[in-house]
């Protein structure tokens, strides 16, 4: 009896032991592969394509171009990648095969053969959200092959090592090296009227070219104070910019978000209050569509027909039905507009829209702010007025803080 005791407690005690070395080796597994990147979806837009890639954790990544052939190249650092994704392409006119293997230093290498030239735009990690877990996501543009054979390098790579001790990367003369992928997002603010075009005129003769230059420069210092930020003017002098160009402008800077800062004026002396504008092909009212309609002169002002530019115009309103750009400017329109009430007197019905020429950029989400009526006695002086002016570019920032941090947080699609 005591035999047989004996023997059971040995066979228990065996089993034990081996129940705790497998779960000890399923946690060194799970471990080494922490990052396991189990599926990829792919949207394309226009001349835009975004790659998301879903995870179990967040993970270190490595993410370059390289020529003959024209590749993108992910590598994934201490992770492992579901061979299912090489088959996630179908229909997409810029990227073509998918392979996955392994770096020299043993990382998965992630390669995707492309059809035409494009630029990586963005290259960032998201976490958990609902019923999303963690996401990688890859922004590119598709580009000229003068553009394309810029990006292709070292100082162009999108990198990081946060998430572990980073390994060294190859070094030959197409590796990629570090580009922190949390980089500056670029706004682009753009002081209404200018040169020839002074806009309303005030009460007292102040010229809104004046106001909104005013602004502008001193959202920016607000702005630069935060590492977060790089921003650029459309003017920082008083010239005059084609709203066209403007457009370009925010595009060649490849904005994060475009601002166009204005000042109102109307037949009504009494009307006062702040209001934000996006793009919308039908005006939310009359008001709404007279205002667009003078702006949308400043060029005919300057001697530029924009008529001319009709089908160009077409072309853009027909990029700017993708849906997230106007989604995200009128986001954005939200949170200035909750922003400025804190501060500001508003006109009722505060976000309103209409066809602007200049917040027609199809990949940059755009806001038309007009800051108040300089036709208003009261207004005009307030406008006037350095630290009124400061009071409203410390609302503007508040927003702008408040939308990229939401843009950190939203569900891809």
């Amino acid at each position: 009896m005591n035999r047989t005791l004996l023997n059971m407690w040995r066979s228990f005690r065996c089993g034990v032991w081996t129940l705790l070395t497998v779960c000890l080796w399923l946690l060194t597994v799970q471990n080494a592969w922490a990052g396991n990147v189990h599926a990829l979806r792919i949207g394309q837009g226009g001349g835009s394509v975004r790659l998301v890639f879903d995870a179990d954790s967040k993970f270190d990544y490595n993410v370059f171009l390289l020529t003959s052939p024209k590749r993108l190249v992910v590598d994934v650092k201490d992770s492992k990648v579901h061979s299912k994704i090489e088959k996630n392409v179908d229909k997409n006119t810029v990227l073509s095969n998918i392979r996955v293997g392994k770096t020299p230093e043993g990382d998965a290498r992630i390669a995707f053969d492309l059809k035409q030239p494009a630029i990586v735009k963005k290259a960032f990690m998201l976490p958990p959200q609902s019923s999303f877990g963690w996401r990688f996501v890859i922004d590119m543009d598709v580009s000229t092959e003068k553009e394309f054979a810029a990006h292709v390098g070292n100082q162009h790579a999108f990198v990081n090592n946060s998430a572990s001790k980073s390994k060294s990367t190859s070094k030959s003369s197409n590796s990629a090296v570090a580009k922190n992928s949390n980089s500056k997002r670029i706004i682009v603010l753009d002081p209404g009227h200018g040169g020839q075009d002074p806009g309303a005129i005030g009460c007292t003769g102040v010229y809104e070219k004046n106001i909104t230059l005013a602004m502008a420069r001193e959202l920016k210092k607000i702005l630069e104070k935060d590492s977060r930020y790089k921003v650029y003017l459309t003017r920082n002098r008083d010239v005059f910019i084609p709203l066209r160009e403007r457009v370009r402008i925010a595009r060649r800077y490849k904005a994060d978000l475009f601002l166009s800062i204005h000042a109102d004026s109307a037949l009504n002396k009494n009307a006062k209050g702040l209001s934000v504008y996006t793009l919308s092909e039908t005006a939310s009212d009359k008001e709404a569509a007279a205002l667009a309609e003078r702006e949308n002169k400043a060029d005919v002002i300057a001697g530029l027909n924009f008529a001319e530019h009709s089908k160009e115009v077409s072309d853009i309103l027909i990029n700017l039905a993708q849906r997230e750009t106007m989604n995200r400017s009128s986001e954005f329109a939200n949170f200035m507009v909750q922003e400025m009430r804190k501060s500001v007197k508003l006109l009722d019905n505060t976000h309103r829209f209409a066809g602007f020429a200049v917040l027609k950029a199809p990949d940059v989400p755009a806001v038309l702010l007009e800051m108040g009526y300089l036709s208003n006695r009261t207004e005009e002086k307030l406008l006037r007025q350095e630290s009124y002016r400061r009071k409203l570019a410390k609302s503007a920032s508040a927003a702008i803080d408040r939308y990229f941090e939401n843009m950190q947080h939203a569900s891809l699609f």
